[in-house]
């Protein structure tokens, strides 16, 4: 696919005037439960979030972070701290206190703006010293009052804009420095591959706190679109709000998308949609087949990616049909080198890590100078682009006509319901209870999570029910485990370490679904 003609990257609250100036502001640009923000009204709106912000959070570059469901407020401060020289840091509205205290500690915010009863949920201590906080309709309107509109920014698009929080395969959250080129040029790619225009309407149904999610408001806005947030709780939700605003693009993750192929869709839901997207894990070739069944007319894009590079690659709806398994190709500004053990570009059919080059890639981890090392080093000597990589970890294969096939994962990550999971987390939130003296957490295939979260721990059973009640408060349900299995012992390897492989089959051989 030959590149967008717009390459160069700008500072990314730009996009709250590029549809305007296009021609475009009286269209809608958000439509909310409250009201619908067209183009002119969400530029506005950004200038006077922005002015606001300023004066309360004067130093360059602090860190800003909400937690909040997809109201005005979280759609629009990716925008409003962009311009006013600060950095968003979006917490998952699904986490809960532990998991909040630790991102707002880690990543040293000065302020807070979220939903009331989340708000209310915090302990003494769980916000860093210095750091306010305020609900998200008192900073709205707080905004509204001051009415300072503060002009498109000039930032240098090199800049940290945002840290998104995401899971790793030990330890807790690690925070994602992303730029406003990041940011920018991601939006460009996506709404040129996926040919998006500004009669397209988005639902924006994926959490706003991960990388797939905002690009939804991001590459739709670049686009002159609309945006449509919905905070679902059924999967007939999402057929209904196809239905009532016309949803040309729908993105989704696969277990969302087993849930929407099990309902029924009028065809006043189906008929609009152009192109259904999906990333956070690979589509089975039976789901691909019922998605093109009942969206007969809609392109489906099966996509690959990664919070540290953004998006990796996309399968060409032409080759969706002949080719269901497979990532595709490298996305725009995207440069994908499969690098086999021995350091070298794989031949066609070796398998290889996947390594993502180019102008997507991430700053690294905030302040986390070791775990940057281990995931973004120098690009392998044939990369066109140069400089830093991200070296995935995730091992694929590219056939000989460039299209590339996942293979397996290198680390001990769980990936269950479009969410990655940190077995750490869960084992040192069992742990911390006291009920058990040692807590493995592994990931059991599932046909419809992906991967369902089981719990082994060993201690004295009587504390099973306390156990699931501590870990229902301590935890959010993403990470829920499915089943907690008591053990008198642990199996241990030759060095006297658990032996998660033996555990892992254990469970895999038994409840695999």
């Amino acid at each position: 696919m030959p590149q967008p003609p717009d390459s160069t990257p700008q500072p990314l609250d730009h996009l709250a005037e590029r549809a305007v100036t296009a021609g475009r502001g009286e269209a809608p640009a958000l439509v909310l439960r409250e009201g619908t923000l067209n183009h002119k009204q969400l530029r506005l709106r950004v200038a006077r979030l922005a002015g606001w912000l300023v004066r309360m959070v004067p130093e360059k570059g602090a860190r800003v972070a909400s937690w909040a469901a997809k109201g005005e407020l979280n759609c629009l401060l990716p925008l409003a701290a962009a311009r006013a020289g600060l950095v968003h840091v979006p917490i998952n509205p699904l986490l809960k206190r532990a998991q909040t205290a630790h991102i707002l500690a880690d990543s040293g915010a000065r302020l807070l703006i979220g939903t009331g009863s989340r708000l209310a949920s915090l302990e003494p201590g769980d916000l860093p010293h210095g750091c306010a906080a305020l609900g998200e309709a008192e900073a709205l309107a707080a905004a509204e009052e001051a009415g300072l509109e503060m002009p498109p920014s000039a930032a240098d698009p090199s800049e940290l804009t945002a840290i998104l929080y995401t899971s790793g395969s030990t330890g807790r959250p690690k925070g994602v420095m992303l730029s406003h080129a990041n940011l920018w040029l991601g939006a460009v790619s996506v709404a040129h591959y996926l040919g998006m225009a500004s009669d397209d309407v988005t639902l924006a149904v994926l959490p706003l706190s991960f990388d797939y999610g905002q690009n939804q408001l991001l590459s739709t806005w670049y686009a002159g679109g609309s945006a449509v947030p919905l905070d679902f709780l059924f999967p007939k939700d999402v057929a209904k709000a196809c239905a009532k605003h016309g949803v040309t693009t729908l993105a989704a993750v696969p277990p969302l998308w087993v849930q929407l192929t099990e309902i029924d869709w009028p065809a006043e839901a189906s008929a609009p949609l152009r192109r259904l997207t999906n990333s956070g894990g690979a589509l089975t070739a039976e789901l691909v087949r019922s998605l093109r069944s009942m969206f007969p007319d809609a392109r489906l894009f099966p996509m690959y990616g990664l919070t540290e590079a953004f998006r990796s690659t996309f399968l060409d709806p032409a080759l969706v049909d002949s080719h269901p398994t497979s990532m595709g190709k490298a996305i725009p500004f995207a440069e994908i080198l499969v690098i086999n053990d021995a350091g070298e570009v794989a031949a066609d059919d070796e398998e290889g890590e996947l390594v993502h080059c180019g102008p997507l890639v991430a700053q690294g981890y905030w302040q986390d100078p070791e775990r940057t090392a281990e995931r973004f080093r120098p690009a392998p000597a044939a990369s066109t682009y140069g400089g830093m990589a991200v070296w995935s970890g995730d091992r694929v294969r590219r056939d000989a006509q460039g299209l590339l096939y996942f293979a397996g994962r290198r680390d001990a990550m769980i990936k269950s319901a479009g969410n990655r999971i940190s077995p750490q987390e869960i084992e040192e939130a069992a742990l911390a209870t006291g009920l058990v003296a040692e807590a493995v957490a592994l990931g059991v295939p599932h046909a419809r999570l992906g991967q369902a979260v089981h719990l082994v721990v060993r201690g004295d059973e009587a504390g099973r029910e306390v156990l699931a009640q501590r870990l229902q408060r301590d935890l959010p349900n993403f990470m829920q485990p499915q089943m907690i299995h008591w053990r008198v012992m642990m199996p241990t390897n030759p060095n006297g370490k658990i032996d998660r492989s033996a555990l892992a089959a254990e469970l895999i051989k038994d409840f695999a679904a």
